[in-house]
């Protein structure tokens, strides 16, 4: 009733005999398993990993000068850097002391002023 013409024109396969043909193949269980972790990870882990190399990468390459911005929105010119803290200057005369990882992007980078002796 709900075969077609073209399935119920083949031959079924002898009793016992195992059918193991590409469509057959394609819908194992496994197959399916390591298509999906395949998927996840090019999809998901791979373009995560790129995004955190890069806030690495940016992370350590803040200087003196450098206008930052923080995860909160607060936009503020980096004073001094440190192993794990940065200090931004936030307003004239008004600095705090940030977690490295909390700056989102930095909008301007200065270059390093040859007789720059402060941190």
């Amino acid at each position: 009733m709900f075969a077609t013409t073209a399935q119920a024109q083949t031959a079924a396969p002898a009793p016992g005999a195992p059918s193991c043909g590409p469509a057959d193949l394609l819908q194992s269980p496994i197959v399916m398993m390591v298509g999906m972790v395949i998927l996840f990870y090019f999809m998901i882990l791979r373009p995560q990993q790129k995004r955190v190399k890069e806030h690495q990468a940016m992370v350590t390459g803040l200087k003196r000068g450098d206008t930052v911005v923080l995860n909160s929105g607060v936009i503020g010119k980096v004073n001094r850097v440190d192993e794990t803290e940065v200090q931004v200057e936030i307003a004239p005369n008004v600095t705090i002391k940030v977690v490295k990882s909390m700056v989102s992007e930095v909008r301007a980078r200065t270059e390093t002023v040859a007789n720059d002796t402060k941190g």
